[in-house]
């Protein structure tokens, strides 16, 4: 908390170990309260082969419940094995379908979702209402992850569809710089969000 003052920072969403969140929800939302962030997300969810996602139900519901009783909402971040078939659609649209949005959002991930042969402009618009904060990330030739705007996922339509869903936080985030400075790669992110009226 004190860093965040100092630098005049917001913590707007997290990822937390499945292991605290299921042992102790309350305690996480408590935890959060010390710096203010609503959002408590989960990083994904990496069942075995032959588990089903019907599993996430049983071990995530009161998990979602405790925190919005407490304050907080229940953030899913996204991979690339969320579209693929399950049941009688994908399994993102599983997950929203089991958990409403009033208890649990989507940290939804352009990198992943493109990754997937999903169009990121029109799964922000199908989560309108559940998507607070997504995570910005290009994809380039490869499977790179690349400097925003400076791969292949047409970012004019992720922002009009985020706006248009409800999005208050798009946060700029590249796992793998390709051996680039990462501060380098940060910037220039920066500096294609700010040409397109972001600051």
């Amino acid at each position: 908390k004190e860093k965040l003052d100092k630098y005049g920072l917001k913590c707007v969403l997290t990822h937390v170990a499945p292991a605290k969140l299921l042992a102790d929800p309350v305690k996480v939302a408590k935890d959060h309260d010390i710096f203010g962030c609503d959002c408590v997300g989960l990083g994904g969810y990496w069942p075995k082969d032959d588990e089903p996602f019907d599993n996430f139900d049983r071990d995530y519901m009161a998990v979602a419940k405790a925190l919005k009783e407490n304050g907080k909402y229940f953030m899913y971040h996204n991979h690339e094995k969320e579209f693929r078939r399950y049941k009688d659609g994908i399994v993102l649209e599983y997950l929203a379908e089991q958990f409403s949005p009033e208890i649990m959002g989507f940290t939804f991930d352009t990198y992943w979702a493109q990754t997937a042969g999903a169009d990121p402009a029109y799964w922000i618009e199908r989560l309108s209402g559940r998507v607070p904060c997504i995570h910005l990330k290009d994809h380039s030739f490869d499977r790179k992850m690349a400097v925003i705007g400076e791969g292949n996922i047409n970012f004019d339509r992720v922002f009009t569809a985020a706006e248009k869903a409800g999005t208050e936080y798009m946060l700029v985030e590249q796992d793998d710089c390709n051996k680039e400075n990462p501060f380098d790669c940060l910037r220039r992110s920066y500096e294609f969000l700010k040409s397109r009226g972001f600051e």
